[in-house]
């Protein structure tokens, strides 16, 4: 049974393990659903976040997500065996940060399809020109073109991560999302790239064998910490908790399971 707390954060009790998740860019916790739902099978409970409550009051720049994230973790009063942080895309970007504090409550971390860092300066300003168009269509221009034209992108390929109906309900939440292309930016985060062998814990890296671009990010980043292992989803692109459903769940559960934490 779906549990909400913390507003729409969306919880399953199903073991003594944890898994927080946190979605990607123009997400939402319940795009977790399906593979929350695969995880109680095997007995590991879930928690699936929803960013938007983070900058639902102010900005909160992506330097401080980390702390606040694990502050809240670690506040709360936790009788299981384990923690563990997941993040998609630019959720994964936020669960770098979070690994990267001091005394942060995680024992293990699956990084999916994200990126640590642009380390060219022109690269950065590129980026955040071009996000701070995608927040100005998000907040003020018509939310069904906005939508499409983000999931239109070659990069995140034909795979929806929800059905129609959910995703208009995003307009609910299209003030945050506007506020996120700009707090939480590529192009105004620092890269990562020199403090990733700080992440002692185990980590699961994965990227889909059909986007180039992030598997080779994927390659890198992995071979700068000390307890990273990467795997490659078969037939997949960027999307690869939808389109590769069951290898991912399947993947992750193991992970986790297996005397990782």
């Amino acid at each position: 049974m779906i549990q909400y707390s913390k507003q729409a954060d969306e919880r399953r009790d199903a073991g003594p393990m944890e898994c927080w998740c946190l979605h990607g860019a123009v997400g939402m916790a319940a795009d977790w659903r399906g593979f929350a739902k695969s995880l109680a099978a095997t007995a590991i409970s879930s928690r699936a976040v929803d960013l938007w409550r983070f900058l639902d009051c102010c900005p909160l720049p992506i330097a401080g997500f980390g702390k606040t994230l694990n502050a809240e973790a670690g506040g709360e009063v936790f009788r299981g065996t384990g923690r563990a942080l997941l993040g998609y895309s630019m959720g994964g970007r936020m669960a770098l940060h979070s690994l990267l504090e001091k005394d942060h409550p995680w024992q293990a971390a699956v990084i999916v399809s994200a990126h640590p860092g642009l380390e060219n300066a022109a690269d950065r300003s590129s980026r955040r020109a071009s996000d701070a168009e995608w927040a100005s269509r998000a907040l003020a221009g018509n939310w069904q073109e906005f939508l499409t034209a983000w999931n239109a992108q070659s990069l995140l390929g034909a795979t929806p991560m929800r059905d129609p109906q959910a995703s208009g309900s995003l307009i609910m939440r299209r003030r945050e999302i506007a506020r996120s292309f700009v707090d939480w930016s590529l192009g105004v985060q620092e890269p990562l790239w020199d403090r990733l062998g700080g992440i002692s814990v185990p980590v699961l890296w994965i990227a889909g064998e059909n986007d180039p671009k992030f598997l080779a990010l994927a390659e890198r980043a992995v071979s700068l910490m000390p307890d990273a292992h990467l795997a490659i989803a078969p037939g997949a692109g960027h999307r690869v908790p939808w389109e590769a459903e069951t290898w991912f769940a399947e993947k992750v559960s193991g992970f986790l399971r297996l005397g990782r934490i």
